[in-house]
């Protein structure tokens, strides 16, 4: 039988030796867990002794503590008077609440029906009218001045579509050929961290309702849900994709990558472009308000030590900074061979090399902006990729995603050699509708992208060619060789 620790035990194990917090009702040892937790070390250390349950069901599913710490970690039942849990937003409204007291995200009022959506960009405002504080300053957040970010959807509306006509497009197949998987649709839901922070059924939402619909999902590694909990959403056998944030600890990371090769994903993604945290200034905002908030509730004022812990936190430094194309063969090695695709591809360069190095695929994706600010539209690298070492296109499988919102989106990048894309704030904005939203995104994209096949005179996304497209706005920013075309690196000689 479980044993019960009272509130002042709880209360004892406040410091990094010896450390206990309570999430619902069950208490857990996270001695030393802090320094390797996705989200930062500050927020496990502020609940050290404390009821972090709040905070906690803000972010994760109920089971996502146990399959992280392991039963060993499980303490006891906190006695069932206990000092109130901390809220995780101290602001003058309540934080929103995940339990059935409250009305579902996608009742609530003021929120815009689920019939009154017409395209991805309507989720997007309907989601800034709705979402808490933290998950506004999440979604819609980029690196520093968000020139990435916008240079997305901008660069595919600057390419224009050169349709064909009389051509009989009574039907059309949408169908795609990936790893020897076919899937129904082309495009999949990119992997987004913390999708609770907008739906109670978080990820689970987004796999029930992409499958639903005929599409699929990437599996993110900083899911709300386990893995495995994701998985059991999807239908027996639906093939999906996972993406691998590769952990600091190689322990965790081969502990990791065993329990993902247990499900069979159709490949594994590893993200490589964010090998440190990047500065994403709405968060940051938001991080500094609450920490003042929590600081002067507790002293009075706000010291200089809590606004720089709030500057830190989240930095991900769990995330391995250190990885190299040498440990890619590993991770293959690791999960008996399943296809490893390279995400976070920026240059022609790095895609041959993928290819030099035995990479089943790349994912062409500069994390939505959140990256390295002025880095290339990820259709630009596209481009760059077609005329320095487009044989890369034809020996691997090719993703891409950043600033995908219509249909023709999608068919701009097949016809310049992708094998899917995904979508990425899209569909995090539409599972703020639940399992229904996300079928309707889904479905809005697949009606898009069917329509602007056929008006371009194409019945099988095999007919698509870069002959469809006029890429002339574009092709003045397409290097043609790895080096700049006429500056030269200076290395100055001896002292000025």
């Amino acid at each position: 039988m479980p044993r019960t620790v009272s509130t002042s035990e709880l209360s004892s194990h406040n410091n990094e030796n010896s450390a206990w917090l309570a999430v619902n009702g069950t208490v857990w040892d996270v001695s030393g867990f802090a320094a390797a937790h996705p989200g930062g070390r500050e927020v496990i250390e502020e609940y050290f002794g404390r009821d972090a349950s709040s905070v906690y069901n803000e972010f994760h599913g109920p089971g996502l503590i146990a399959k992280q710490l392991g039963e060993s970690k499980r303490i006891g039942n906190l006695e069932p008077v206990s000092v109130p849990a901390v809220p995780a937003e101290p602001e003058s409204a309540p934080a929103p609440s995940t339990t059935n007291v409250q009305p579902p995200p996608e009742a609530q009022e003021g929120k815009p029906t689920l019939e009154s959506i017409v395209n991805l960009h309507d989720f997007e405002a309907a989601g800034k009218h709705t979402l808490s504080g933290r998950a506004l300053a999440y979604v819609p957040g980029y690196t520093c001045d968000g020139v990435t970010f916008a240079g997305n959807q901008d660069f595919y509306r600057r390419i224009y579509l050169r349709p064909r006509v009389l051509r009989n497009v009574s039907t059309c197949d949408m169908s795609r050929s990936i790893f020897g998987r076919r899937f129904n649709l082309p495009f999949f839901s990119a992997p987004a961290a913390s999708i609770k922070l907008i739906h109670p059924d978080g990820e689970c939402a987004l796999a029930a309702g992409t499958s639903a619909a005929g599409g699929s999902m990437v599996v993110p590694t900083l899911s709300s849900f386990t893995i495995d909990e994701i998985v059991d959403s999807l239908p027996k056998g639906h093939p999906f994709f996972f993406q691998l944030y590769f952990w600091q600890d190689r322990t965790l990371a081969r502990k990791l990558l065993e329990d993902v090769a247990r499900l069979k994903p159709v490949a594994i993604m590893v993200t490589v472009d964010l090998p440190v945290f990047s500065k994403r200034e709405s968060y940051e905002r938001y991080e500094l308000k609450m920490a003042a908030a929590a600081q002067r509730k507790r002293t009075g004022k706000m010291t200089r030590e809590g606004q720089e812990k709030a500057r830190e936190s989240g930095n991900g430094r769990a995330i391995a900074s250190d990885l190299t194309w040498d440990e890619l063969k590993w991770i293959k090695e690791v999960t008996g061979g399943i296809p490893v695709v390279v995400k976070g591809i920026q240059s022609a360069a790095d895609a041959k090399k993928a290819l030099e190095y035995g990479c089943d695929g790349i994912y062409i994706s500069n994390h939505g902006g959140r990256a390295v600010d002025s880095a290339y539209p990820t259709i630009l690298t596209l481009l760059e990729i077609q005329a320095q070492c487009p044989e890369v296109l034809g020996k691997m499988e090719v993703f891409i995603d950043g600033g995908i919102r219509r249909g023709t989106d999608v068919l701009k990048a097949i016809c310049l050699g992708a094998s899917g894309v995904c979508v990425g704030r899209p569909m995090f904005y539409a599972a703020g509708f639940g399992v229904k939203g996300v079928q309707k995104a889904v479905k809005i994209l697949a009606d898009e992208l069917q329509s602007a096949m056929q008006l371009c005179g194409i019945t099988s996304l095999d007919q698509a060619h870069p002959g469809l497209l006029n890429t002339t706005e574009l092709d003045p920013y397409v290097y043609r060789t790895e080096e700049h075309p006429w500056a030269k690196k200076i290395v100055r000689q001896g002292k000025l």
